[in-house]
């Protein structure tokens, strides 16, 4: 303590010309407390004097770049020190080595943090499959056999923690997707230290009420004990279970955790939920909140699908923060039928509840299963997200959606591990970021210029506006808020804005569907990110034994690809390079490239060859129907091929009932390359498996429903 206590005098005295601030002193002598006490550095008296050239160095560096009049380009990021008051994308299915190696990326769209999808230990897909939906499950993680850092889908525990420190570097927060409330409904595979930690057998491990499905969710009961979607409840009042869970959340943290996100949140019962007679107490949530390391600076909020009996805010109480699914509903409604008025977009829906939460346009739930990709186009979700991120409360999450994906292709790319789509690094979405970090304790009013429920301004007190425009171009000349000076709209760089005498003005309509963010205090001049890609019009399936691509690059002389893990090479924008897959049939391509201040962009592809085969009329293959209520007595079996050739219209065809449970389906043509899915016949609300893409059709063989 006297070696940091002689830095901080002699730093005071070495600043006190310049009139540098003591706090900056001292949050310099803090982080380098904090380096020295992870052993990231290894002190000596001799090299004391360099400890204070570095001090000097940074200080000055974070002097200057606080000064920023905007014509100066910066490399250090703005941004926030608090997760909650700048913008966090949910890195969905992001591998932690694409986390990490996306970072400058991160950053330099604006984000504060980033969350991962679950690190659990979790059941393996089918033949070790990495598609999002296919021959993997994106919601596999979503489901642990055990709670330990590491799975096959996003990495191992070293990989987490080498993300989170690269994660340090650029100011960037790590939040940890995680559940507590179920596993995987495969008990078979459910780890024995889990088992041990829950009393010793799969019995103690869940609730009683686990025997049960989940079907009255006004009964908090059953809501918080029974089994929810198949998934077996786990009993997380029992203290060891408690103690061996905070040892997997005191290790996430131990690795560089900054926060987590509790999924199905509402399923785990509050201090006053009635619960079962086992002598425990419903204490989940005090000891998961407080009993951890760091308990005070983390940022933690759980999944609170709002609905009936949901007591959003007594788990705002108990958790800190939760979900606000049902403004996220509203903002897309509004952003959708072009009704942005601030009667529609301006109450959270919270009720009389703290406004602690986080908001989203869209997660990965909304999107995968309330068909929200085919309601949004991206541009609508980009407005939307402008919305919500330049207001004052909340702290916006965005979701990044699968690469390539489209209003026609739900899961685009279709893999696990790669880096989502580019959306999120757009220049409205980086724009309003920076407008965010920039307008921390600044007001907010929400008003619809001219009366046009189509254009809404969101204005932070008098620093600053966003606009949001849905439909048609618009003419500028509005009252307003903003401090009369000139402003230059902060996504496009260059289109100038007047505020005289309380009216903004401009030469230029705003066109429709786009932000414009006008800001001048707190602005940075960044230079321009680095971009790499393949070209528009790119397939990741090919027939054959090669495919070629088109590769892109912007603001940068030379990038470089590998294929397949080999050797680096370089490229220029337009030039093609021919990729040939690997024994798992797939074909790997990574593109790097740097700007001219030398940081990095990332993207990874994983291109998938197709494999043909021929069905002949007369072959025969089986269902054995899950042991389920869900499943009735009829059985159908839809066909369909790549060109859209199918048996019948969906559901499809009947299947024969063997045996009791077991059933077949004949084949009546030769098919080329046919998929088939198993449904319960209902044509507007089914039963099916597999749930997306049908599976490869092998004869004589015996379907069954895996979890």
């Amino acid at each position: 303590m006297l070696f940091f206590k002689k830095i901080y005098i002699i730093c005071k005295k070495l600043f006190k010309l310049s009139k540098i601030n003591v706090i900056i002193v001292t949050d310099i002598v803090f982080n380098l407390r904090k380096y020295i006490e992870r052993g990231r550095f290894i002190l000596h008296k001799r090299i004391i004097a360099g400890a204070l050239s570095l001090l000097m160095m940074s200080s000055a560096a974070t002097f200057f770049s606080g000064c920023n009049s905007g014509s100066s380009e910066s490399t250090e990021f703005k941004t926030s020190e608090k997760v909650e008051n700048g913008a966090i994308l949910q890195a969905f299915c992001w591998d932690f080595n694409t986390i990490k190696n996306s970072m400058a990326d991160i950053a330099a769209a604006g984000f504060s943090a980033v969350q991962t999808s679950p690190i659990n230990e979790c059941l393996e897909g089918e033949n070790g499959g990495m598609q999002l939906y296919g021959n993997g499950k994106w919601y596999y993680h979503y489901q642990p056999t055990d709670f330990k850092i590491g799975n096959y889908q996003l990495g191992t525990r070293d990989e987490f923690k080498e993300m989170c420190d690269e994660a340090e570097k650029y100011g960037v927060k790590v939040i940890v997707d995680i559940i507590a409330n179920h596993t995987t409904p495969r008990t078979d595979k459910v780890s024995q230290d889990l088992i041990n930690a829950g009393g010793g057998s799969l019995e103690t491990l869940y609730h009683k009420g686990n025997a049960y499905d989940l079907k009255d969710y006004s009964d908090r009961l059953e809501c918080t004990t029974y089994k929810m979607g198949g998934l077996p409840d786990i009993n997380t009042e029992r203290p060891s279970f408690q103690d061996y869970f905070i040892d997997f959340i005191n290790d996430c943290i131990a690795c560089g955790a900054d926060g987590f996100r509790y999924d199905t949140a509402k399923h785990i019962g509050l201090p006053d939920d009635p619960k079962e007679d086992d002598g425990f107490e419903n204490n989940f949530w005090e000891r998961v909140t407080t009993e951890i390391d760091k308990a005070d600076d983390m940022f933690i909020y759980g999944e609170v699908l709002q609905g009936n009996n949901d007591r959003i805010a007594d788990y705002i109480d108990a958790i800190g923060r939760t979900t606000s699914s049902t403004y996220g509903s509203k903002i897309r409604s509004a952003v959708e039928n072009n009704m942005i008025d601030t009667s529609a977009v301006k109450e959270y829906w919270l009720g009389n509840a703290p406004l602690n939460m986080v908001t989203w346009v869209e997660s990965h739930d909304n999107y995968i299963n309330d068909g929200t990709w085919a309601q949004l186009n991206k541009d609508q979700v980009i407005l939307g997200w402008s919305i919500i991120t330049a207001r004052k409360d909340g702290t916006p999450l965005f979701f990044s959606r699968p690469y390539n994906s489209s209003v026609e292709d739900e899961w685009g790319m279709n893999r696990i591990g790669v880096q989502g789509d580019d959306m999120y690094k757009d220049s409205r979405v980086s724009a309003v970021n920076f407008f965010r970090t920039a307008m921390i304790g600044e007001d907010e009013n929400l008003v619809n210029p001219n009366m046009d429920s189509s254009l809404l301004m969101i204005e932070r007190g008098k620093k600053g506006v966003v606009i949001v425009n849905t439909l048609g171009d618009k003419e500028v000349n509005f009252d307003t808020n903003l401090a009369d000076g000139k402003y230059v709209d902060r996504v496009d760089n260059k289109t100038e804005y007047t505020v005289k005498n309380g009216k903004l003005t401009c030469d230029s309509k705003i066109p429709s569907n786009s932000v414009v963010v006008l800001y001048n205090e707190g602005y940075t001049k960044y230079a321009s990110q680095a971009e790499v890609g393949v070209s528009d019009d790119t397939k990741f399936t090919f027939e054959g034994d090669t495919v070629n691509v088109e590769l892109t690059l912007a603001n940068s002389e030379k990038g470089n690809y590998t294929v397949n893990g080999g050797d680096e090479k370089s490229f220029e924008d337009g030039d093609t390079v021919t990729l040939k897959p690997d024994n798992d049939g797939t074909a790997t391509l990574v593109l790097t490239a740097k700007n001219k201040q030398g940081l990095g962009t990332y993207e990874k592809f994983v291109f998938t060859q197709k494999t043909s085969y021929k069905v002949s009329k007369g072959t025969k293959v089986y269902f054995q129907k899950p042991d389920s209520e869900d499943w009735g007595d009829e059985i159908y079996a839809y066909v369909y091929d790549d060109s859209l050739n199918e048996n019948d219209s969906w559901p499809g065809v009947e299947m024969t009932k063997e045996s009791d449970g077991k059933y077949s389906y004949t084949f009546t043509k030769d098919w080329e390359t046919p998929h088939i899915i198993f449904d319960d016949g209902d044509a507007t609300d089914s039963v099916q498996y597999p749930e997306g893409e049908g599976l490869s059709v092998e004869p004589d063989k015996i379907y069954t429903v895996e979890e």
